[in-house]
């Protein structure tokens, strides 16, 4: 199942990431953020369902026109591990300045959004690209499998200590602006924490690749892929429905709290 010199702890740490991030998009962007910045920060202001995903578009952006250079370079470098790690340190720290979001403070609100999101955008790219080294052709969706298991425990864990406390702030009578931001540092301590058993049990099996020659444009590089991919049409037809189920999936998501 496993690739030549890949232990099963790496499979568990590499699993572990999905545990570890999926907190932020279940408490951040789908059950509690999204419903306060709409509620409480933009104050039910007509505006504010279009400012929140305006905000999430803007990472998505920002996340592809810049990951096919990362990419490269991580490949290059043999860096991924390296940058995963900064990269997760850049939304764990984003995510813990949420907490610094107030009622009416809707452009702090925006920028620590964008920010999170574009690097755990960033995060979820880098470790799917260790899947390859982990695992063979024929495992690989196998070992995906325990990447979305872990992940959905991890998201409903963090979601649930989350929920606990704000039922129980409701109960002595706190405001969304005082629960809140506790939820928001619980989040990011525990996509620290889980993501530190990633960072110590995976490696990285790639080798620089310094003496490849490069290309003078990646967007080069990813127009001749669409066009040599032309001629595989079911391969096509599949990424097109993917691209619209999954785009279908994530407005379900991103507004699911906002009008629950």
């Amino acid at each position: 199942m496993l690739n030549p010199g890949v232990k099963r702890r790496e499979v568990f740490g590499w699993a572990m990431y999905d545990f570890a991030n999926s907190g932020y998009t279940t408490v951040v962007i789908t059950a509690v953020f999204a419903a306060y910045f709409v509620g409480a920060v933009a104050d039910q202001a007509e505006w504010a369902t279009l400012a929140w995903t305006s905000a999430l578009s803007v990472s998505y952006a920002i996340v592809m026109f810049t990951m096919p250079a990362l990419g490269e370079w991580a490949d290059r470098h043999a860096a991924k591990k390296k940058m995963l790690m900064a990269f997760t340190a850049a939304c764990v720290v984003s995510t813990a300045a949420l907490a610094w979001v107030g009622p009416g403070q809707v452009a702090l609100a925006v920028v620590c959004i964008v920010i999170s999101n574009t690097f755990f955008s960033y995060g979820e790219s880098l470790t799917a690209a260790f899947l390859p080294e982990l695992a063979t052709p024929e495992a690989m969706g196998r070992v995906s499998a325990w990447g979305w298991a872990w992940g959905y425990l991890g998201g409903m864990l963090t979601l649930g200590i989350c929920l606990a406390y704000v039922l129980w702030a409701q109960g002595q009578g706190q405001t969304a602006g005082q629960f809140v931001p506790v939820t928001m540092l619980v989040t990011a301590l525990i996509y620290a924490l889980a993501a530190c058993v990633t960072f110590a049990l995976m490696k990285e099996h790639a080798t620089p690749q310094l003496t490849r020659v490069r290309s003078s444009s990646r967007w080069q590089q990813l127009r001749q892929t669409f066009e040599e991919a032309k001629a595989y049409k079911d391969f096509m037809q599949l990424m097109a429905c993917a691209v619209a189920y999954q785009g279908g999936v994530a407005v379900a998501i991103t507004l699911a709290a906002i009008y629950a």
